[in-house]
């Protein structure tokens, strides 16, 4: 049968279970890596015009960063949940199926970002302080933080649209919502600061619904294919549950280091808060790399191609390693300049100017973790997804801080995520290679 007579179905799948993977993983993740750049770089333009305001203000960004990543701990957990099994339904030409998934998963998103919303504003203060906040910090934080959650039922559902875009093959369609939202962002920052970004987060998700809305995907968002079927809402819970760790753990992980530094000061926090910013940028490469690695693994894993799926792995890999070694060197070269551009008090530099040279010595480890986590989330194995995912945030990050801090200072502060980036990665890496080397053959069913 030529491609000319195929259906649209039919040639997605030829897609993804023939076309070379090195080729694929970067045809889908280059546009995910995109849409993370522009993301974080909006983030970071949001961080240096607050940083105009004074080491406090800068201080609140890092503070209510905490609070993005709880409402994101939820978007990513029912939209990677939702995309997985999507993804791997559709490898196993279960379309109608594959249409339960993608709406409950949306509407479930939408309900915890109002649930957020809601809960956080009724005590704005309280949550900025446990957040992190100082009372000198606290104003400004309380400010954002009025906004984020407004925004929040968008955030956490335009997570779920972004990922069934990019787990049934259509990172394009997910890049241009996210890229469009991002660059109005950084556009209205100069007029309304804070607010923009509310603003920018419900441009992005009209944007990737009208996708939805128009058919350009398999799965639906209609409200009749929302279940509350038992085996629906315990796959996405169980193949997202790893995303809500990572997430999660972050937000609670920057609460704490947060608190860590505050015995410090503002110009602590506000240090931090710079070098977590500028890290997360270049942390969103290798994210987007490995995002375009998970529809190849599911989709294919779903078809039985687990040849595909090793080799996928190992690019994947290889070529985000690469990746940060660069990122990772052009960082060191030009940190004094970044870190300039966000941060006026000297204190602050050059607290800020130590931490940023050493996590730019262990970027490269960082691919590891990334790789072996989404491996296993992607084919469906909630739980090794889930232990890997909580390494480098949490379980090892945050005795590592506590350790750390108490016998070093903030020395121990500056330390806590390098040290934990080199232990996820040692650990990580033999579980992703014992799993491949146990893959059977190929399956010869159509």
């Amino acid at each position: 049968m030529s491609d000319t007579t195929l259906s649209k179905e039919e040639k997605q799948y030829k897609r993804l279970t023939e076309e070379p993977v090195a080729r694929l993983v970067l045809e889908l993740g280059l546009p995910t890596t995109i849409s993370m750049l522009i993301t974080n770089l909006y983030n970071m333009v949001d961080t240096w015009f607050v940083s105009q305001l004074g080491t406090s203000a800068t201080g609140a960004v890092g503070v209510v960063f905490g609070l993005m990543a709880i409402i994101q701990a939820f978007g990513f957990m029912f939209g990677h949940g939702a995309g997985s099994n999507i993804s791997r339904l559709l490898g196993a030409h279960e379309k109608e199926r594959a249409k339960a998934f993608s709406a409950t998963g949306f509407y479930l998103a939408a309900g915890a970002g109002v649930l957020i919303a809601i809960i956080g504003i009724l005590d704005l203060n309280g949550l900025c302080r446990l957040l992190g906040s100082t009372e000198t910090i606290l104003p400004y934080a309380r400010i954002y933080a009025f906004y984020i959650l407004v925004s929040a039922p968008a955030m956490a559902s335009s997570c779920v649209m972004n990922n069934v875009l990019r787990y049934e093959g259509y990172a394009n369609l997910a890049m241009v919502g996210l890229v469009s939202g991002g660059i109005l962002n950084m556009a209205g920052d100069a007029i309304l600061m804070w607010g923009s970004t509310m603003i920018s987060q419900y441009i992005s998700f009209g944007i990737l619904l009208f996708f939805f809305l128009r058919g350009k995907t398999q799965s639906s968002l209609a409200p009749k294919y929302f279940t509350w079927e038992f085996a629906v809402h315990k796959n996405i819970l169980t193949a997202g549950f790893p995303s809500m760790m990572r997430q999660g753990l972050a937000s609670v992980s920057t609460m704490m280091l947060n608190a860590q530094a505050a015995v410090y000061g503002d110009i602590a926090i506000a240090a931090m808060s710079v070098v977590s910013r500028i890290f997360n940028f270049v942390f969103s490469v290798a994210l987007g790399i490995g995002q375009g690695f998970q529809p190849v693994s599911s989709f294919n894993y779903g078809a039985k191609k687990y040849s595909r799926v090793r080799k996928a792995f190992w690019f994947t890999l290889c070529a985000s390693l690469v990746t940060m070694a660069v990122f990772a060197g052009v960082v060191y070269v030009f940190r004094r300049e970044l870190l300039l551009q966000f941060l006026t008090d000297m204190d602050a530099y050059e607290i800020a100017f130590y931490a940023l040279q050493i996590q730019c010595l262990t970027l490269p480890f960082i691919p590891v973790c990334i790789c072996g986590n989404m491996l296993f989330q992607s084919i469906g194995k909630g739980g090794r997804a889930t232990i890997l995912a909580s390494f480098r945030s949490g379980t090892i990050y945050i005795p590592a801080l506590l350790i750390l801090t108490a016998f070093w200072g903030i020395r121990g502060i500056q330390w806590s995520q390098p040290v934990s980036d080199i232990l996820s990665a040692v650990l990580s890496l033999p579980v992703a290679v014992a799993f491949l080397k146990g893959l059977p053959e190929d399956s010869t069913e159509v």
